[in-house]
């Protein structure tokens, strides 16, 4: 299964060879996904072809190959050249179209339903997904004040913290956070993660809570906190 800005930049690349006969730049494919660096379509390259949807080809410039496209891919897709690409909205499992806002939480006598935004990864950081999958409902006693959100766990470099893969985290939504809290940081305005912030003088570290994974550090300008861990649920 493909993210978004995966799909979004399979299809065009697609449109651009079938146009032409040859694959965009770098730069055209920042552009049309309006990323903020080159780096960020490395990464959504080597993702594609670690999938099996394209092929590099050696010695040669701009040299990429369609080996498939995802069964969801539609016809009408299209790219505009001012705009980047656009995709169709596609609708999730549960009928309704995906929504990039929260739902309005519904309170009961003692617990809340709260908006699972997608998935975040507590290993290599993956997209963003900034829609709603489903809801879940929560106990009062584990959200403090303010507004929350869910997120699904997807890996395991967060396990020494208590946080496991397939555990539903609880979010509250904020933009500033103290060094050693729990976070969800998005990286590059494209990549998720939920890790431990540490600050380091003028850098940002991203701490996992796995010696198997590095802490990775930044310059404060490319992280953006959007919410810390206040409690998770569990199945069994």
């Amino acid at each position: 299964m493909l993210t978004r800005k995966q799909h979004e930049l399979l299809m065009f690349i697609h449109e651009r060879i079938k146009e032409g006969g040859v694959s965009p730049s770098f730069d055209e494919m920042k552009d049309a996904l309006d990323l903020r660096s080159k780096s960020g379509i490395h990464r959504l390259i080597t993702a594609l072809e670690e999938r099996g949807f394209i092929r590099r080809l050696a010695h040669r410039a701009r040299a990429l190959e369609i080996v498939k496209l995802p069964e969801s891919a539609s016809p009408s897709l299209s790219v505009s050249r001012n705009k980047g690409f656009s995709p169709s909205v596609i609708e999730g499992s549960r009928g309704k179209p995906l929504s990039r806002d929260l739902q309005p939480a519904q309170q009961s006598e003692n617990t809340i339903t709260l908006s699972v935004m997608g998935r975040i990864a507590a290993g290599t950081p993956i997209e963003a997904l900034q829609e709603e999958s489903h809801q879940v409902a929560v106990p009062l006693t584990l959200l403090g004040s303010g507004e929350h959100y869910a997120l699904e766990v997807k890996g395991d470099s967060m396990i020494d913290a208590g946080i496991l893969d397939g555990d539903t985290v609880l979010i509250q939504r904020c933009d500033t956070a103290n060094s050693g809290d729990i976070v969800v940081a998005l990286v590059d305005g494209l990549e998720a993660t939920l890790k431990r912030l540490r600050r380091k003088g003028d850098s940002i570290a991203l701490e996992a809570a796995n010696p198997a994974y590095e802490t990775r550090i930044f310059g404060p300008d490319r992280v953006k906190v959007q919410g810390k861990l206040v409690g998770l649920l569990r199945r069994y």
